[in-house]
């Protein structure tokens, strides 16, 4: 713990596949204990809401131990959050009409909402987002989803609902044949949809990171699947950076961290999408 640090928080990321934990302390914003535990949302809400509050609880008392001061517990969620901190999706993890909040105050005041918006608000605080006045944070994993940050906060919009960019059909006629599409960004670029896409091309894979090393032994199938998952990506970034004209874009999650190939094409498509020379 730094010596200008004075408290701490329990931060916690509940996404589809595994919940990352630690403790946070300030001013620094240094994380000073991490743990990881898969999700299992299959198993149900209540489940994953015992296994959230029992980390919290763990890191709650190993902060005590270490002569820590725990103020409260802060937790991203991979679904929509309201703006005083209801889920109010249960895509993945079903907590819809869960008080997830109320509950974790027993333990410690709690905030909650979509993980998105708190992953862009680490990066205004701690990241690259300190040096713009304005940035749009897109997050490529499990789910794809975005948010507009102007001076240091997230835009939740009229209802949190204002991260939704990659779950949206656009509908559509083909040109060729004359069907009436409706393809979903997120069945198509996300971590899960190139898993898929690529097995039922014939290879096998149990995540992405799969994928990616079958494109690095030259496999076509992979590197195809990944070059169109990116290049899509890249048409929908550059659609935000159209409408709000940010003053930089930052990309995070496990897909969007990722160099190679597929950050490669997404970045190109992105510029060549973007209307305004200027951008």
């Amino acid at each position: 713990m730094s010596a200008t640090d004075t408290s701490c928080a329990i931060g916690l990321d509940v996404g589809g596949t595994k919940i990352a934990a630690g403790i946070v302390t300030f001013p620094s914003g240094k994380v000073h204990t991490k743990t990881t535990k898969p999700t299992h949302p299959q198993n149900g809400g209540d489940s994953v809401l015992e296994k959230v509050r029992g980390i919290a609880k763990s890191l709650i008392d190993i902060s005590s131990r270490e002569n820590m001061h725990p103020v409260g517990i802060g937790i991203g969620v991979a679904e929509l959050v309201d703006l005083e901190g209801n889920i109010t999706s249960g895509h993945t993890i079903k907590w819809v009409d869960v008080p997830v909040q109320a509950i974790l105050e027993e333990l410690s005041p709690t905030t909650v909402d979509a993980d998105v918006r708190v992953a862009a608000l680490g990066e205004a605080r701690y990241g690259t987002g300190v040096e713009h006045e304005s940035f749009v944070y897109v997050s490529v994993g499990t789910g794809i989803g975005s948010t507009l940050v102007q001076n240091g906060l997230p835009y939740g919009g009229a209802r949190g609902n204002a991260l939704i960019m990659g779950s949206s059909p656009l509908s559509t006629i083909c040109t060729d044949c004359g069907s009436r599409l409706h393809p979903v960004l997120e069945e198509y670029s996300s971590g899960p949809a190139i898993v898929r896409r690529y097995t039922e091309s014939g290879g096998k894979a149990d995540k992405a990171q799969d994928v990616f090393r079958a494109a690095r032994t030259n496999d076509q199938s992979a590197i195809e699947i990944l070059v169109s998952a990116a290049e899509s990506l890249g048409v929908s970034v550059a659609f935000l950076v159209n409408v709000l004209d940010p003053h930089a874009v930052i990309v995070g999650g496990g897909l969007g961290s990722a160099r190679g190939i597929y950050f490669d094409r997404f970045v190109t498509s992105t510029r060549g999408h973007i209307w305004s020379e200027t951008n």
